[in-house]
Parts: C-alpha cells; structure tokens; sequence
C-alpha cells in the first residue's frame, strides 16, 4: 500500500467532517491545520438549537427556487469554514491551512467546482488563513494563496476591482471619475 500525501490526508478528514452536514444541497466539510495539527473542523448546518432542513424536511432556498450561489441570506446554514474558524482563536488560526471538501446532497458526488462563498473568504482572510486546499476529485485538488483573494476583491464590481483607470482618484480607488 502506497502512502497518501498530506494534502489528501487533511482533505479526507474534512471529507469525513461533511458527513455532519445537514444541508439538503451541498455537504461541506472544512478543517483548519496548522504545523500540522488539526485546529479546528466545522461543516454546514444550522446554528445551534435552531432545527436545520434536515430536521425541517426541506430547504427555503429550493423551495424559492434560488440557484446555487445566491441569496446566502436565505439558507439556515452557517457554512462550514466559517463554523471551523469560531471554534478556535485567531492567534491558532493565523498562518494555518483550511482544507475544504464538498458533496451534492442528493448524489454524494464530490463537487469539483467547491470553493468558498464570498463571506466565507473575508472570514479566513480575516482569520489569518494562509492557503485554502478545496478537494476537486478523490486524489486532485486545487490549492487558493489567500493573499490572492486580497488581491482579487471579488466584493467589488468589476468596473472598480482594478482601481482607478484614470489615475484621478486621491485614494487610488475609483470615486465614480473614470
């Protein structure tokens, strides 16, 4: 028997830690490794002591009929990186890893597109996460330098992401000039 590498090692964890989702969508499963000690784990699911949509039997954003990806508002859930990151303190966290694995709640299938919503990325940029590795297939996986998602504001519309075109903003960001 061959021995796994370390970054399928972690992602198989957090692949384990889905298995607590109570999403009727997309089970995800997230764990937090710092010099090579697991941090902290969390997965998608209702805040404590309110019921979920598995407790409930369905899921308001399926019900209104909103795609994946959108109305965030709208889901019971605390999503599962941001569930890892309460359960350990900042000064843990700061430099650490966060592994991310995701399933289709309906057919177990690995999602290969997974990544972390936009809150969630302001959260482990905030957190002091250093990389992201987001499980793709059962042995590939995509590896995300956090400092590129500072880089890549993707809270901004992309008229603005680059900064001020004309170079007459004071700030350097666009004030609406350009």
């Amino acid at each position: 028997m061959s021995r796994i590498d370390k970054e399928n090692y972690y992602l198989d964890i957090a692949e384990t830690v889905l298995e607590r989702s109570t999403c009727l969508r997309r089970c995800y499963g997230a764990i937090i490794v710092k010099n090579d000690e697991i941090i902290a784990t969390g997965y998608n699911g209702a805040p404590r002591g309110r019921k979920n949509c598995m407790d409930l039997g369905y899921c308001t954003r399926d019900a209104l009929q909103v795609p994946s990806g959108q109305r965030y508002e709208l889901c019971r859930s605390v999503h599962a990186e941001a569930n890892a990151i309460i359960s350990a303190a900042r000064s843990d966290i700061i430099g650490g890893t966060l592994y991310l694995a995701g399933r289709d709640a309906k057919t177990g299938e690995l999602l290969p597109d997974a990544t972390s919503c936009s809150m969630c990325r302001r959260l482990i940029i905030n957190a002091g996460v250093e990389r992201v590795v987001i499980r793709r297939t059962k042995t590939e996986y995509a590896v995300v330098h956090v400092e590129d998602w500072v880089r890549e504001d993707d809270s901004l519309p992309p008229q603005f992401a680059g900064g001020c075109s004309s170079g007459a903003c004071p700030s350097g960001g666009c004030e609406g000039c350009c």
